[in-house]
């Protein structure tokens, strides 16, 4: 989607504050103890405060309002009884719809006691989409984003899922651009646009490259003993820097 008017960018805005609300509820609810399931009502009864909906389930059919992913889990992840343990790396997905508008966010939290190794990979990835969006411009090539942040990765020692990555958003959930790699791509010639909405949304791993469906049919595995991190926020290209959506 491209921004056309004011009430294109009021829209946006109101979806990607709902969104990201919602992902900062469940983040003070996430303890060890909690089931993923009641980490997902939360963030189903909040976005039902707002009159939004669930953008997996109105798009995909997916069962769960939030995707809920735990450790060697990269995305995906259905709600389910599944107890949150101590040491756990959980990544939380909310995206939904209002009025036409979609808005995306997700962020990665460990949960106490803190591996030092998860923390620093959270902060690097943490990293990774700051310097995506400082190369995030109109006239930009688009794999610029991913060449920022497999450069994070290499400096850190870790790696990028290459299966996994950015994407354009607005009227639906996954627009044009559909996939922005997260590694430099040097035969993608495309180039960002004015007033373009898309995510940007590094996927860094400790070891894995490739994800693998569970049995579940929706849950992206990166195998055992693997972590990975994602942290997305939607926004608006410009000639300067892109305009955050998904914020309070």
């Amino acid at each position: 989607m491209t921004i056309d008017n004011e009430n294109d960018l009021k829209e946006l805005r109101a979806i990607g504050r709902i969104v990201y609300e919602t992902m900062m509820l469940m983040r003070k609810h996430l303890k060890a103890g909690i089931t993923t399931r009641e980490l997902d009502h939360i963030g189903r009864k909040n976005l039902e405060k707002y009159g939004a909906r669930s953008a997996p389930e109105v798009s995909y059919d997916f069962p769960g309002a939030t995707c809920i992913s735990i450790n060697e889990e990269a995305a995906h992840g259905i709600p389910s009884d599944r107890r949150i343990q101590p040491g756990d790396l959980v990544n939380i997905d909310v995206s939904a719809e209002l009025n036409g508008y979609f808005g995306d966010t997700g962020a990665t939290f460990p949960v106490a006691p803190i591996s030092p190794r998860l923390d620093y990979l959270c902060q690097c990835t943490r990293k990774a989409l700051r310097e995506a969006m400082k190369v995030a411009r109109a006239g930009a090539r688009l794999n610029q984003i991913g060449h920022a942040i497999e450069q994070v990765a290499k400096r850190s020692g870790f790696v990028t899922l290459k299966d996994l990555g950015s994407h354009g958003i607005g009227k639906s959930l996954h627009d044009e651009p559909h996939f922005i790699p997260n590694f430099l791509d040097r035969t993608d010639q495309r180039r960002l646009t004015e007033g373009q909405v898309i995510t940007i949304e590094p996927f860094l791993s400790t070891g894995a490259e490739q994800t693998s469906t569970a049995e579940d049919g929706w849950t992206l595995l990166t195998g055992q003993g693997n972590y990975s991190a994602q942290y997305e926020y939607t926004m608006v290209i410009t000639r300067d820097k892109p305009i955050v959506m998904t914020s309070v």
